[in-house]
């Protein structure tokens, strides 16, 4: 069956894609191999459709390759056999101009990762994978080359590529191979990202606060350091432009130490080694304290004046992680905010509330999105945004780099390096092309002495307290004694656990560690979130977290620990509606109103609704302080009777001086009546 090219359209979202571009239609199928797939803003021609490695980031806005596997044969590559490698390449054109195309080039990649496998496989056996289904021996193999996470959805790419395979042109896997294959391929459920525990948590934020103190302490002599040494470059060169250009050679370097050469002739100044000029500003030590193992030097392994770099590199990633613990973000979306990026609102209740504000990655209807934030948001953005300007000096200088307005004013706050010393790729593409981002392992890798590994090792409370936000934690991953993998998303899911103040986390000073900070974005989430125009995505973390951590306290009230003041029976019939041992059902019941709990100065009310008498900064009618039995809705918690009789004793000393017959008197007898009333049912 032919296909009818006048069907076909480039489904990619990008504001330079319209049908009039020189690639949006093919003029044939499957397409020619000069024909342009990607194209970029000024027009120019980024990848053909004969191309071994599709580059896609004018699209993506950053740096991503899809590589076909029929290009250079080199070690550890992902070779495919030429036919196997056009079969695939003919399904990813498939994908971008077929029905139902894709809209955004991430999807495009995830696709192409969940069938390379297969490709593979065939390549390695021999086989065209247009034959696959002729070789059952072969097609047996796949549920070992999947990964389990990816099983379903390879699964249902092939079932839609089937159902396709008349107008592709060619069959991967038929109706039969399709039925052998979904009975083979493991059930894989989809694990939730792991809560860190509060004492890691508070530990790996204690030490990128006091990376940034470091930094804004010796920031005048990062400065004068960074400046002198462009200078030195700039004078070796001839200008600031020719040294960030065209590079010069080792031996015109000013730090270059290993030459006989002495400037006499060329006009060239040598200043010996880096670390000499790291000490004269003052910053040696600041960057032996961060970046280098005992023993070693500024100028071991010929790094030299790279050094500065590395360290540039750290803070953009430090300041990073610093926002992430305090905010809703995905890591994509920070690494894309510009220097502008922190604003302050002034709320009549709460005072200053500070905000974040930047793209989101997942949708274009979140082009101009909020994020609350810790007011200490500042202390790394600044770090950040002067490392972002000193860099920008040099990108401006290079007339490679095609820098706008907008990026010289309103910097990035990431940038790639320019500086003269640092062999940079890909400076000739747009600053709004982002360079590559790597996992919060990498960065306590780069930065060797940000955290102690003996202060990420997994204690038995640390992995209780984790389990119990995440059950569904891998036995084997993460055991006491072993160190705690520290990964992006879990600041984001840490971080709207925190957020609820869910209880589950004993030691609540971790969560307002840093002063009244964290502690006012606490409050400004639980109590004022919805005021604040979030990003769709960071809303339904929030609020599917919520319904989670409801769950779990729910199931929490089953225990002894709480109370009813009406006795067990009463306790009973409130919690008859839900099955402890069911997370699911009693996550469903808290979304669907059926049960509720809102935690009180004496425990915690279960009453469906709002509330009319209080509970939070009053406990006069939840403990029967007002002549009236306790109500039937409170349950009490032994575990706060400490916090209970402390209450008593500020009411005690507020009646000391309360007027007589006062309204206001009379308010603090109803309390002390209630907390005593507690006291008696819990500790009686």
């Amino acid at each position: 069956m032919s296909v009818n090219t006048a069907h076909l359209g480039l489904g990619i979202e990008s504001p330079f894609v319209t049908p009039a571009s020189l690639n949006y239609r093919p003029p044939v199928w499957p397409p020619p191999r000069d024909f342009p797939i990607v194209i970029d803003e000024q027009g120019n021609v980024i990848s053909r459709y004969g191309d071994y490695k599709w580059e896609f980031w004018p699209w993506a806005k950053m740096a991503l390759t899809l590589n076909f596997g029929d290009g250079p044969r080199k070690k550890r590559s992902r070779n495919l056999s030429p036919a196997n490698a056009d079969l695939l390449r003919q399904i990813v054109a498939w994908w971008l101009y077929g029905p139902r195309a894709v809209g955004e080039p991430l999807t495009l990649r995830s696709k192409f990762n969940q069938l390379f496998p297969l490709f593979k496989l065939c390549s390695m056996e021999g086989i065209s994978a247009s034959n696959l289904s002729r070789y059952p021996a072969v097609a047996d193999k796949l549920p070992r080359t999947i990964a389990p996470s990816a099983a379903c959805h390879t699964f249902s790419l092939l079932h839609i590529l089937f159902e396709q395979h008349e107008m592709l042109g060619f069959t991967l896997l038929d109706r039969d191979g399709l039925t052998r294959l979904g009975a083979a391929l493991p059930h894989y459920e989809k694990s939730q990202t792991p809560y860190i525990p509060p004492r890691i948590w508070g530990y790996q934020l204690s030490r990128l606060r006091a990376f940034l103190d470091d930094f804004h302490a010796h920031r005048q002599g990062i400065e004068d350091c960074y400046h002198f040494c462009l200078n030195a470059y700039a004078h070796n060169a001839g200008s600031l432009a020719e040294a960030c250009q065209k590079r010069l050679k080792k031996t015109r370097t000013p730090f270059h130490t290993t030459s006989t050469e002495t400037g006499a002739r060329t006009g060239a100044k040598f200043h010996g080694a880096f670390s000499r000029i790291a000490r004269r500003f003052g910053i040696d030590d600041l960057l032996q304290r961060w970046l280098l193992r005992p023993g070693q030097s500024i100028d071991d392994l010929g790094r030299g004046v790279s050094i500065l770099g590395s360290y540039f590199n750290v803070v953009g990633q430090v300041g990073l992680a610093y926002l992430l613990n305090f905010s809703l973000m995905r890591f994509d979306e920070g690494w894309s905010l510009r220097a502008d990026c922190v604003e302050m609102e002034q709320d009549e209740r709460f005072g200053p509330i500070f905000l974040l504000k930047g793209v989101t990655t997942k949708t274009v209807k979140d082009g101009d999105a909020r994020w609350v934030t810790s007011p200490s948001a500042n202390l790394a953005v600044e770090a950040m945004d002067c490392v972002a300007r000193l860099r920008m000096i040099a990108a401006e200088a290079n007339p490679d780099v095609p820098t706008m307005a907008a990026d010289i004013g309103n910097p990035y706050l990431i940038l790639r390096a320019y500086e003269p010393w640092i062999n940079c790729n890909d400076i000739d593409r747009p600053l709004s092309i982002r360079p590559r981002y790597r996992g919060y392992t990498y960065l306590i890798t780069t930065c060797a002495n940000l955290l102690d590994p003996d202060e990420l090792r997994i204690t038995e409370e640390d992995l209780q307290i984790a389990r119990l936000i995440t059950p569904t934690l891998d036995a084997g991953e993460f055991a006491v004694g072993k160190n705690w993998p520290l990964a992006w998303h879990q600041l984001r899911r840490t971080g709207a656990v925190n957020m609820q103040a869910s209880g589950l986390v004993s030691d609540a000073s971790i969560q307002y560690q840093l002063k009244h900070a964290s502690r006012a974005m606490s409050l400004y989430y639980g109590q004022g979130y919805s005021r604040v125009r979030m990003n769709s995505k960071a809303q339904d973390e929030y609020i599917r977290t919520m319904y989670e951590v409801l769950g779990k306290q729910i199931a929490r009230l089953f225990t002894d620990r709480f109370v009813s003041p009406h006795g067990e029976q009463r306790k009973a019939n409130i919690l008859k509606i839900v099955d402890p041992k069911d997370s699911r059902k009693l996550i469903a019941a808290a979304k669907a109103g059926k049960v509720s709990w809102r935690e009180t100065l004496l425990g915690g009310c279960t009453k469906i609704g709002p509330c009319e008498y209080g509970g939070v900064d009053n406990v006069a009618r939840c403990g029967g302080g007002d002549g009236q039995p306790p109500c039937v809705e409170a349950l009490f918690d032994r575990a706060k009777a400490p916090a209970i009789r402390q209450l008593g004793r500020v009411i005690a000393s507020r009646l000391i001086e309360a007027p007589e017959e006062s309204p206001y008197r009379e308010s603090l007898e109803a309390q002390q009546r209630a907390v005593e009333n507690t006291l008696n049912v819990i500790d009686p």
